[in-house]
């Protein structure tokens, strides 16, 4: 319900008036757009908006350097779009997520924020379109069928490259350390969730930094695809309405001041009737939502007790972990990333379906695409700091329970098979869980090998 004290002014766009809030830098197709979409209450994240942002920027330097843009406008839709991107503007962005599937809606949102505030700086007053209109000038020499194409890339990959990637590296380097750490504690093995042959706690973690190692290079592969922009396509592709050389230009100004390299689209018919690059890194951003979940799963389960568990680690308590019991404390780390990567799995499905969007020239499902891409790159870098922070870092082994874990398990027997059989050391392991007693004691009170030669066989060190 709007309060009655807000004040309204009237736009006027192509379709008649619009109520607009009077403090609003937005104009009538913006309005429309939020009237229009109520639906999630989403908006989309700093880093897509920022994306946006130097794209005006430079599109008016490069505009104006071309001789098609006035120089006193170029530099006032510079000073703004330089707000926008830096985050000085965002309460301006009103627009739901879940709307016009080009995301038009969006590109007009900020071609008129960027026109109506530079009118400001211009003459003082805000106006919507005079001296700078939306269209004509901020949005000169572009579409948003190539402009929310290519926010999507830039965006992706700076996110990538400033968060994830740096996120997964500390991550991969706090298991190794651990993997280091625990290379003499010898523990019992598990296959099928059943008692496996020994195995150092060292070598598990060794199995988990190498996982996450292979993580950053995944979404490495995908900097290349990403690093193509749809600018300079326009509406299909073609480049109506815009010179040869402003996409490049553009381009380049942007790598310059991102730090990631991009390039002007190979094929830009290819660049907005698809989104194929977005699928491929959706499909590297699920591998490590797996990698995570399965490492996170398997801390749960090595730390479960603290008495009736397997509790051969144990993980930092950071909160009481029970209304009801107690003294209870969870593994709430761990959790938190299984959820996470629950929740990354489930963007990559919605992106996998809206890369099937793109009907003839132009993908119709950006907006949900930008929107589940740029949530699984930033839950996946926020978790995998965490998890090496908060839980990773402070992982003890305890010792003597794996000690007492190896010497029961009936998987020690494995080691006697070259020396008495399959068949007879499946005896001894079913005579050892009949009584109630390990293979150790079976073998020596059977007086199935010279005592010293048991002994050797039966060290679990070896057998690592």
């Amino acid at each position: 319900m709007v309060s009655q004290d807000v004040k309204f002014r009237i736009e006027r766009d192509t379709m008649g008036e619009v109520q607009v809030p009077a403090d609003a830098y937005y104009g009538a197709q913006t309005q429309r757009a939020a009237d229009n979409f109520p639906v999630s209450g989403i908006r989309f994240p700093r880093i897509f908006v920022k994306a946006l942002g130097l794209i005006k920027k430079y599109a008016a330097q490069v505009n104006a350097e071309l001789g098609l843009l006035d120089p006193k406008i170029a530099r006032a839709v510079m000073a703004v779009a330089d707000e926008v991107a830096t985050g000085r503007l965002d309460e301006q962005f009103v627009v739901d997520v879940f709307q016009t599937g080009s995301g038009t809606s969006t590109n007009m949102n900020v071609n008129e924020v960027i026109a109506a505030k530079a009118n400001e700086l211009i003459t003082g007053k805000r106006d919507a379109k005079k001296p700078i209109h939306p269209n004509d000038h901020v949005n000169m020499g572009q579409s948003s069928n190539d402009v929310i194409p290519t926010a999507i890339h830039i965006a992706s990959l700076t996110a990538i490259a400033e968060d994830l990637i740096p996120a997964l590296q500390i991550l991969c380097e706090s298991l190794r350390r651990k993997s280091e750490a625990f290379d003499s504690i010898v523990k019992i093995g598990r296959t099928h969730l059943q008692d496996a042959v020994p195995i150092r706690l060292g070598q598990e973690f060794s199995g988990y930094a190498h996982q996450v190692k292979l993580c950053i290079r995944r979404v490495q592969t995908v900097r290349e695809s990403l690093s193509e922009l749809a600018l300079g396509g326009t509406a299909v592709g073609t480049g109506l309405n815009t010179e040869r050389e402003f996409a490049s230009r553009v381009i380049d100004l942007i790598s310059q001041e991102t730090g990631c390299q991009f390039t002007e689209a190979e094929n830009h018919f290819e660049a907005q009737a698809a989104q194929d690059a977005a699928v491929e890194t959706s499909g590297a951003l699920k591998t490590v939502a797996v990698s995570l979940l399965k490492i996170a799963n398997d801390i749960r389960w090595l730390s479960s007790g603290p008495r009736c568990g397997l509790g051969e680690i144990n993980i930092p308590a950071l909160q009481p972990g029970s209304s009801i019991m107690p003294g209870k404390v969870n593994p709430v780390i761990p959790e938190s990333v299984i959820q996470v990567a629950a929740q990354v799995i489930g963007n990559d499905m919605a992106i996998t379906i809206g890369g099937q969007g793109g009907n003839f020239d132009l993908n119709v499902m950006l907006p949900l695409i930008a929107h589940n891409l740029l949530l699984s790159i930033k839950i996946l870098g926020s978790a995998a700091r965490i998890f090496a922070q908060k839980c990773i870092n402070g992982i003890t082994a305890n010792e003597a329970r794996c000690r007492e874990l190896i010497e029961n398990s009936l998987a020690m027997s494995t080691a006697l098979t070259p020396i008495i059989g399959y068949e007879k050391a499946a005896a001894i392991a079913g005579k050892a869980y009949a009584a109630g007693k390990t293979v150790r004691e079976v073998a020596m009170e059977d007086r199935i090998l010279p005592g010293e030669q048991l002994r050797d066989l039966l060290d679990p060190v070896k057998m690592t």
